[in-house]
């Protein structure tokens, strides 16, 4: 028997023992306390007629205690031994001896003032009885108690394993078929294991999400590697094809080598965002101020910006100092002010400003382009994706991309707002070096 096979046998083993234990603890309870329950009645009823038999052998004396014990005798429902004894030890009134079994019979006795000793008993054997009978009925109580814990405990194996078998088999499913689109039925109650499961749905939802990610990422870099490449070979066919000319040889070259760096840095930028996502990236982090990051980037594309005829303007009403990799976020925040100047028409602008929320430091970069289509703003941070308006201007669709990952690398977060015809904001927010003053934003 595997281990797999032993394991819902132990379970239900389990179950029932916890069950049939505390079952019999309950009934053994209930048999004692009702045979204590019983033995106190039986002294209660022995010493309350120590107490009457007492009395009235004060008030009339022994004639009266023979007479009121002969009749109790005769009429009494429960028939009770008594026995009067002098200061001799000699019994002056006696009930019929030859009715009691002495190993059968509790007894309590009196003294009187006088010397004269009062016993009363009472047979035990009624009290047997019912005790007796009690233990029949517990011995076929507990018989039905194995059953039904046994029962019981196959059924709520059955109950709590079934979830894990479900989650068994589709884990066996996507080992088997590759597929990640299985998804596990969550039950009705909010458990543990439904918990489980539907992290478990969760987990499958991001890995063919993933997965998907990677199959389109795959298609958009074959299809943009294709361009250059194929330029590379046109270019060198072509300086080829001619006549021999050293200066046409080495415009070829160049060509080749402006086409070649265009592809290293598609693929260096796919590294740093597959390393940024997935936590590999790393991190030198120290105080970064997001102003100097601002005017870092500013400085690099001013000349850009001036040549398309776009303004750069920082608002510089507060500052925010962050803890993260101040090459990594130059980097995020330039691909940032680059995008926007890239897509802000001629006569347009591109703004900043910094904040402090929330121990974040946030930087919003806003600029007075044509917008994004609300179709494209959940996409606009895929990899590769270039919108319809986007496919015009030069670029390779990862700027945006390695913003997202760096910054969620930080533990940051980003977002994008943006009307169609009136701009866009996109705005990032990393956690400060060190508690700041809240200021609105």
């Amino acid at each position: 028997m595997s281990s797999d096979s032993r394991r819902p046998l132990f379970l239900t083993l389990w179950y029932a023992g916890l069950f049939i234990a505390g079952s019999l603890a309950v009934a053994l309870l209930t048999y004692f306390l009702t045979s204590a329950s019983l033995r106190q009645r039986d002294q209660q009823i022995i010493q309350n007629k120590l107490g009457e038999y007492s009395a009235v052998y004060v008030q009339g004396g022994l004639r009266a205690l023979a007479t009121t014990i002969d009749a109790e005798q005769r009429t009494a429902g429960e028939r009770l031994f008594v026995r009067v004894l002098d200061r001799g030890s000699e019994a002056l009134v006696l009930s019929d001896r030859g009715e009691w079994d002495p190993r059968a019979l509790e007894t309590a006795s009196l003294r009187l003032r006088d010397g004269t000793v009062v016993q009363v008993g009472k047979s035990t054997e009624a009290r047997r009885d019912i005790l007796q009978r009690f233990r029949t009925t517990l011995a076929f109580v507990t018989l039905a108690i194995i059953a039904v814990a046994l029962t019981g405990g196959w059924l709520a194996t059955e109950a709590a394993l079934r979830p894990v078998r479900q989650l068994t088999a589709a884990v066996q499913r996507v080992i088997a078929t590759g597929r990640v689109d299985q998804r596990v039925p969550v039950g009705p109650h909010d458990d543990a294991i439904d918990a489980l499961t539907r992290s478990f749905n969760v987990m499958l939802e991001r890995i063919e999400s993933l997965v998907a990610g990677m199959r389109g990422a795959l298609d958009h870099v074959a299809h943009d590697l294709r361009t250059p490449l194929a330029r590379v070979r046109g270019t060198a066919e072509t300086a080829l094809a001619g006549p021999a000319d050293i200066d046409r040889y080495r415009e070829g070259l160049a060509d080749c080598i402006e086409e070649t760096d265009r592809v290293l840095v598609m693929l260096n930028t796919l590294m740093d965002i597959s390393e940024a996502e997935s936590g590999a990236m790393p991190l030198s982090r120290e105080p970064v101020a997001l102003s100097a990051l601002v005017a870092r980037a500013f400085d690099l594309y001013r000349d850009v910006a001036d040549s398309r005829q776009v303004s750069l303007t920082a608002d510089e009403a507060a500052d925010a100092v962050v803890c993260g990799d101040r090459v990594r976020l130059e980097q995020a925040v330039a691909n940032l002010v680059d995008n926007a100047v890239k897509y802000t028409p001629a006569g347009g602008a591109v703004s900043t400003s910094v904040a402090v929320r929330d121990g974040f430091g946030v930087l919003r970069v806003r600029d007075t382009g044509p917008g994004i289509p609300a179709a494209d703003l959940t996409r606009v941070w895929e990899r590769l994706f270039r919108g319809d308006r986007a496919r015009s201007a030069r670029g390779l669709g990862l700027g945006l991309s390695l913003v997202k990952a760096v910054v969620e690398a930080h533990g940051g977060r980003v977002a994008v707002d943006s009307q169609d015809g009136h701009g866009a904001t996109f705005t990032i927010a990393i956690p400060l070096d060190r508690p700041a003053t809240i200021t609105p934003m």
